[in-house]
């Protein structure tokens, strides 16, 4: 079975410094990095490419956009790295629009069921072998609620990717101010590992 650990955080938090330093430590150069950014513009290109300098020349590193979960599946190193789920929800829900015919929000529906659909996949893909799989993502949940509809149905679909993630995972770290909080460790210390997450994870979380 393999090992699933989820690594949360805001911008600039440290989250995928965590991520990397613990991929090292366990794989040294034996990592995947599978990365779900994409390069649409030159501020980003430029982001993208100081990521690829900082990160050790021996990982191999494969670019998922819209199926992390695929690249996952078809790595042989000891340790995984999915950087980051944050991209990869705003990527699915951009997959659905169609700007040409003016429709920029995606139904409802079937965005929640395109982005569980990969979720669910990316957990079944981290379980099926015998390495460690880290994935990163964005706390988004604790700001202004976003006041236009598109921003509203991201904050909602990764916050319900964050949940399915965080149950299924084996350990889970919140990096705040660049300091990781074992987030697993003190839920099962508060006896609070159960109903909460699982009514977020069922869509009944309140805004």
């Amino acid at each position: 079975m393999g090992d699933l650990m989820l690594v949360l955080g805001g911008a600039r938090s440290g989250k995928s410094t965590f991520a990397e330093r613990t991929a090292l430590a366990r794989g040294s150069d034996d990592v995947t990095f599978v990365a779900t950014g994409q390069a649409l513009d030159d501020e980003m290109r430029a982001r993208i490419a100081r990521h690829q300098a900082d990160r050790p020349r021996a990982w191999r590193t494969v670019e998922a956009p819209l199926h992390p979960s695929q690249a996952v599946a078809a790595a042989t190193t000891s340790v995984v790295v999915v950087d980051c789920v944050t991209l990869l929800v705003s990527n699915l829900l951009l997959s659905l629009g169609d700007p040409e015919q003016g429709q920029v929000l995606p139904d409802e529906a079937a965005a929640e069921t395109l982005v569980v659909a990969e979720i669910q996949a990316l957990i079944q893909a981290a379980a099926a072998g015998p390495r460690l799989v880290i994935v990163v993502s964005n706390e988004v949940g604790l700001g202004l609620v976003p006041p236009y509809p598109l921003g509203r149905l991201y904050r909602d679909l990764l916050g319900r990717a964050n949940c399915l993630l965080a149950q299924a995972a084996a350990s889970v770290y919140l990096l705040v101010a660049g300091l990781p909080v074992d987030v697993r460790r003190l839920s099962l210390s508060a006896g609070a590992q159960g109903s909460a997450l699982d009514d977020t994870a069922r869509g009944k979380d309140d805004d």
